[in-house]
């Protein structure tokens, strides 16, 4: 039993002796391997590969991939297979040709991917979101979005054309590849366009033609690289769209104004090749000098006015109107409409000219002061009724204010503006005209001339008054012309000289009386009323006339007397 235990091989022994039947070949699983074509059966291949066995491989396998030939292996040829399995179920070695084809692929595009170098390949497909990409044995991802630079309408003519791609992404456990087209264009785009701008000179004059127009300006194709033409540079002129002056097609020639070397961006124009407008401006366009121009645009701020092509004005919001104040420009103008300015101000280095709108209208309030000069009276309607007085609606829509100090002579000013009412007609006079500060002051008291000047009343006058206002301490009363009436206020003692009369509710709004004036005072506007001084004068002088006490006569008979030949002249 140990003898045959001796004759039998050890597990050492087996392995050498599978070794040696292998030929010595370290084969494993899994890797590329070299064979050699058999025979032809069918719709395979025979191959071996050096194991016991053959491997059989679809002749479907074959011929995969650009630069290979198509025709079928022939017994003889040399392969590469990739090997599987060793041996399968059947005893057969389980080989691969077209997985064989991928890790060669794999292996070289990993090489080229780390040199970060193009790869030779071919769009063979599409999938959702783009195209496959046959890479010589191993498929690749291209996005819709890296085939062109631009967005492309039809792949088909790109179909099955090799050409060179990028690899963007590679992820060999996952078996995936990303690249891309657009990257190649765009490197080769740029080392053409630096070859180009390499070319171009600032200064240079070329032709080009409109390749597109957007809202800002025009791309100007100068042979294979373009250049913006920006809608301000395209005229001396005003240019609201850049479709105004060109259109896609055109061929038109520009000026390289500057080159951007780090971006190798390219600035044209083609106002640079006319002679500037604003060249000796100031001699053209004199300060004060009156000018008929062109509405083109109109702002919040002011509204801008041609003079001429390329030479444009601001009319400030504050220069368009001598009495519209707060107002929008687009109020008192319109685009395209013809106006008559006034040059204020010019700044050549600024290119700006300052314009007056209102400037070559008469000023309506050296005309208002030349036809009605202090002193003067006017009427206008009541515009508005504020804390500081009256706004009165003048000729050419102008506003005079009557101060409350002015309205009128007796009455305080919160209560006399109380007798006014919007749209009310008025008249009032000219007090002052301030044509630089665009002020008219009015006085309506003025009208009736002040009833404390002059001799109009005095100390000792009767005065006949009518009861305005009963109160405890009084009674309120007015007197004089009804233009320019005065106010006073009699004391409960100076109502009668018999004290039993000396009660105010005796009295009633609108009863008329004569009263005496005892005293001015000019300084504060006041008059002192008397009913009780006056009846005393009057007695006095009708005892000095009809007789006294004294010489028999009673103090009734007397006042009798006065009274019937007083009503008897009245």
């Amino acid at each position: 039993m140990a003898d045959d235990m001796s004759l039998s091989p050890s597990r050492d022994d087996f392995a050498a002796l599978l070794d040696e039947s292998l030929g010595g070949r370290d084969f494993m699983e899994g890797q590329v391997v070299h064979g050699l074509v058999v025979a032809i059966e069918k719709d395979f291949a025979i191959i071996d590969v050096g194991l016991k066995t053959e491997g059989r491989v679809s002749l479907k396998e074959f011929g995969i991939g650009e630069g290979e030939s198509k025709d079928p292996p022939k017994v003889g040829d040399s392969v590469e297979v990739f090997l599987e399995r060793v041996e399968n179920a059947m005893g057969e070695a389980v080989i691969s040709r077209e997985k064989a084809r991928r890790e060669e692929a794999w292996t070289r595009l990993e090489v080229v991917y780390e040199k970060n170098e193009p790869v030779m390949g071919a769009i063979v497909g599409r999938v959702k979101g783009g195209f496959t990409v046959d890479l010589g044995g191993a498929s690749a991802f291209l996005p819709g979005s890296q085939v062109d630079i631009r967005p492309v309408r039809d792949v088909g003519p790109l179909m099955g054309k090799e050409q060179p791609f990028a690899i963007l992404k590679m992820d060999r456990p996952r078996g995936n590849i990303v690249v891309s087209r657009r990257a190649i264009l765009e490197e080769a785009r740029a080392e053409q366009r630096t070859e180009l701008v390499g070319q171009l000179q600032e200064g240079e004059v070329r032709d080009g033609v409109v390749k597109n127009i957007t809202d800002y300006g025009a791309f100007v194709d100068l042979g294979g690289i373009d250049g913006l033409l920006h809608v301000t540079d395209m005229s001396w002129k005003r240019v609201n769209h850049p479709s105004q002056v060109l259109a896609v097609g055109d061929t038109v020639k520009v000026q390289i104004v500057k080159i951007n070397p780090d971006t190798q961006r390219i600035s044209l124009g083609m106002k640079q090749l006319q002679s500037d407008p604003w060249d000796g401006v100031e001699a053209k366009y004199p300060m004060g000098a009156k000018f008929t121009g062109r509405i083109t645009n109109i702002t919040d701020y002011g509204a801008f006015v041609e003079l001429e092509a390329g030479v444009e004005g601001l009319v400030h919001v504050s220069e368009m109107s001598w009495t519209k104040k707060n107002v929008h420009p687009g109020k008192i103008v319109s685009t395209s409409q013809e106006v008559d300015v006034v040059v204020l101000d010019v700044d050549p280095s600024k290119r700006r000219v300052s314009l007056g709108l209102k400037q070559a209208m008469a000023n309506p309030w050296e005309a208002f002061v030349a036809a009605h000069p202090v002193g003067a009276t006017v009427e206008g309607e009541v515009k508005n009724a504020t804390e500081f007085g009256l706004f009165i609606g003048l000729e050419n829509d102008i506003d005079g204010m009557v101060h409350l100090s002015d309205l009128d002579w007796a009455t305080p000013g919160e209560e006399a503006i109380a007798k006014y009412t919007k749209g009310e007609m008025v008249k009032a006079r000219v007090l002052d005209v301030d044509v630089e500060k665009e002020r008219i002051s009015l006085g309506i008291k003025q009208l009736g001339g002040d009833p404390m000047q002059g001799d109009t009343y005095r100390k000792g006058q009767t005065v006949t008054v009518t009861v305005t206002e009963i109160t405890s301490g009084g009674i309120e009363v007015k007197f004089g012309e009804d233009e320019a009436p005065m106010s006073a206020f009699i004391r409960k003692s100076d109502l009668s000289r018999d004290r039993a009369d000396q009660r105010p509710e005796r009295f009633a709004v609108g009863d008329r009386m004569d009263a005496q004036i005892t005293n001015i005072d000019k300084a504060a506007r006041r008059v002192s009323l008397s009913v009780k001084a006056l009846e005393m004068v009057e007695e006095k002088e009708a005892i000095e006339k009809f007789g006294s006490s004294d010489s028999g006569a009673s103090l009734g008979d007397i006042l009798g007397a006065a009274l019937r030949e007083k009503a008897q002249k009245e």
